[in-house]
């Protein structure tokens, strides 16, 4: 009689065991997902883990307080369009709740994983720290008085990238032409958006040409730091003008990309990036954003000069959105 329970709990072993292992393997499989994504992979998964139709996902958010369309969820899910907006990434948040995964998960493969193409967003400019950017920026132009439109076209622009011996984004260089579009512009005002982890209070603006520097804002958390840029002449419409200025940086860690953004379209764009002779990347490649939301395109391998240790791309004419060059470190 003793026997009988112990036979039975360990026929009720036996049976149970390979029913928690066929339980365990699709979370394990989901797991491993969150851990490699992309993003649309992992949510696509989260989703069909819980077996919920997008019309219930679309529920539960709104009992969360976010609205969101059940036409968006299956672009996210597809790696048609990816969450941009706060609202969007709010509701990103609320699904790993919905859904029962660990917290950040679904955000951290949007901020650090790869994007829709399947490549990484640039180290600098992650999808995440694009979207808070956006809105600080606007908040420290305020602060300048400094409209997004400040009288200028570009003409040309040539930025010289610095890669140091830590591998990380040691400095920047710019040289703009530009011609004013209206009358009595009197400065420019520039922008920079350090490496995740860079410090902005310890970074340093200079004015290298035809330019002094004027008051300087920075926002600590996202990187970006903004500079008045001096000419010491009002210009005319229809006047050119040629300046030069340099942010030292080195505040960050390892750097694995530099891109840059644009919201006109205006003349030539050349972008180079030096690297320290005792710190060589193994390959380097140009890429092409439409908007921080599309997909990569126009990806082109670029040699490394042996010489000079430098990478360059040229644009003949600027078109808005991102261009940039990543590397890749042995």
């Amino acid at each position: 009689m003793p026997q009988a329970p112990q036979h039975a709990d360990a026929a009720a072993v036996a049976t149970a065991e390979p029913d928690a292992d066929r339980d365990a393997k699709p979370d394990q499989e989901l797991n491993a997902i969150l851990n490699g994504g992309p993003f649309h992979v992992a949510l696509r998964a989260a989703i069909a883990a819980r077996g919920l139709p997008l019309q219930r996902v679309q529920h539960h958010l709104s009992r969360h307080g976010v609205k969101v369309g059940v036409t968006s969820l299956s672009y996210w899910q597809q790696g048609a369009r990816r969450p941009q907006r706060p609202e969007s990434l709010r509701a990103v948040r609320a699904l790993e709740e919905i859904l029962q995964l660990p917290e950040e998960s679904l955000i951290r493969l949007l901020a650090d994983g790869e994007d829709a193409a399947g490549e990484r967003p640039p180290a600098a400019r992650s999808y995440r720290s694009l979207v808070e950017a956006d809105g600080v920026l606007a908040s420290l132009l305020a602060d300048l008085e400094a409209p997004v439109d400040g009288g200028l076209h570009t003409l040309g622009l040539h930025e010289r990238i610095r890669i140091g011996a830590r591998r990380e984004l040691a400095g920047r260089e710019a040289q703009h032409i530009v011609r004013a579009h209206r009358d009595g512009v009197d400065r420019f005002v520039a922008v920079y958006h350090g490496d995740p982890g860079c410090t902005p209070d310890l970074m340093r603006v200079q004015a290298l040409e035809n330019c002094r520097t004027g008051r300087v804002r920075a926002h600590h958390d996202t990187g970006v730091l903004v500079a008045e840029l001096l000419f010491g002449t009002r210009l005319r419409s229809g006047d050119t003008f040629l300046f030069r200025y340099g942010v030292e940086d080195g505040t960050a860690g390892v750097s694995h990309e530099y891109a840059r953004g644009f919201r006109q379209a205006g003349g030539q764009y050349a972008l180079q990036v030096r690297f320290d002779g005792r710190q060589l990347p193994l390959r380097c490649h140009r890429f092409v954003q439409h908007s921080a939301a599309a997909p990569r395109s126009g990806r082109q391998e670029l040699p490394l000069s042996p010489l000079h240790h430098s990478a360059h791309l040229v644009e003949p004419r600027l078109r808005t959105g991102i261009v940039g060059i990543g590397w890749d470190w042995e």
